[in-house]
């Protein structure tokens, strides 16, 4: 048991290389939020599964804090309001749950921020289609190639990995330098 928690550890320190092979992708993905936010622009979070827990993870930064006292930044996680998920899922089907939200909720300047640790979820595609049909800016969270995401961001992070969960390790990481960056610039 302990040598596959050793061969895990390992590959995660891998993945961290990968990580700062893009540290520009993070600061240009960092700059495009304050511009957002600063121009009164907010900003949407979405994704599946583990994804989804950290959009809802992405959100709750950038709304509470981070690490510093400043003013609550205008971010949602389109995976929480479970009548929306429940209903637009039931009434459109579950590959319209975020593509409606975004279409009720986003306007030109705003943020789009997807997870997908593929880049191949159905649903998360065509709600990032339907979103630069609104002029936002898009984020793409994947692993690997980036799937069919990447092309469709104008930012794309990928962690490069196969594996959701050192897809999301990396992700985590990333997204807290983010918030922290985000936060350091919004704090003064």
């Amino acid at each position: 048991m302990k040598e596959l928690f050793q061969a895990g550890i390992a590959d995660h320190a891998r993945m961290l290389d990968g990580v700062r092979e893009q540290l520009g992708i993070l600061a240009d993905i960092s700059r495009a939020i304050i511009t957002a936010v600063e121009d009164n622009g907010r900003i949407f979070i979405f994704g599946n599964g583990g994804s989804a827990a950290d959009a809802q993870h992405i959100a709750a930064e950038l709304v509470g804090r981070y690490k510093r006292e400043r003013r609550g930044l205008p971010a949602t996680a389109l995976t929480t309001d479970s009548s929306n998920l429940l209903s637009i899922g039931n009434d459109y089907g579950f590959g319209h749950i975020f593509t409606r939200q975004v279409e009720a909720l986003v306007r030109a300047g705003d943020v789009v921020w997807a997870l997908s640790t593929s880049g191949n979820s159905p649903n998360v595609i065509e709600a990032v289609h339907v979103a630069r049909a609104l002029q936002a800016i898009v984020i793409g969270f994947t692993g690997a190639s980036g799937g069919k995401l990447k092309p469709l961001c104008d930012y794309c992070l990928c962690v490069p990995h196969q594996d959701s969960d050192r897809v999301q390790e990396m992700h985590q990481l990333a997204y807290h330098l983010i918030c922290d960056a985000v936060e350091r610039h919004i704090a003064g």
